[in-house]
């Protein structure tokens, strides 16, 4: 049985708690043996070599440098990494490691919560099988990402809430590898009923097998 770890905390508007009880949900259905935590403290745990898939759901914290070197560690030695929105984008931001690995960092939102679309763009990938462009409401997250990032999804900037922007595409779902670890990243998930919507639910969902060990 594989095992995950998921820790939660940091910013409440993003629902942490409540976005740790659906995933965990969703990995013990799938037959995850999950543990569930709510301090970064549990990234130093001996046990942590031991683990199949990390999901950090932490927003604007701060995270100490043996905890970072440990998580980081974790995944470079193949343990694999998966999460979403700000509370897996937007963790830790003086940790440029943690960073390094997620392949991005939120920077902004324009016009905080909008309808936009998410657009797929590579179809044939397994995570994004029958699924098709979509539209969304959330934020629309404007990014600073790694080139060396697979993009899955992206979404268009309209320029109405920031003209510069206009026209701009921006990766919304991404995949890689770091060291011998997956890497799996979504863009969307502001609060936890936006798991309700079938395609951000399905992408997650397998987005996190797909990281596993």
């Amino acid at each position: 049985m594989p095992k995950a770890l998921i820790v939660w905390g940091g910013w409440s508007g993003h629902q942490p708690q409540e976005c740790a009880d659906l995933v965990r949900n969703m990995l013990t259905e799938d037959g995850f043996d999950v543990r569930v935590e709510d301090t970064t403290a549990a990234f130093t745990d001996d046990k942590l070599a031991d683990i199949d898939l990390i999901v950090p759901i932490v927003t604007m914290s701060t995270i100490q440098q043996d905890e970072v070197k440990a998580l980081c560690r974790a995944v470079e030695n193949g343990a694999g990494l998966a999460g979403f929105h700000g509370q897996m984008g937007d963790s830790f931001r003086d940790a440029v490691e943690y960073q390094f690995m997620v392949g991005g960092q939120w920077v902004a939102h324009p016009g905080n919560i909008i309808d936009y679309k998410v657009d797929i763009v590579c179809s044939q990938d397994a995570i994004m099988a029958g699924i098709e462009s979509f539209p969304y409401r959330s934020e629309q997250y404007y990014m600073h990402v790694d080139p060396s990032n697979e993009v899955l999804a992206t979404t268009t900037f309209s320029g109405e809430h920031a003209s510069w922007i206009n026209g701009m595409v921006m990766p919304v779902v991404w995949k890689r590898r770091h060291a011998k670890g997956r890497v799996f990243y979504s863009s969307l998930g502001h609060a936890a009923g936006e798991f309700a919507n079938a395609s951000m639910g399905t992408i997650m969902r397998r987005g996190l097998i797909w990281a596993s060990r």
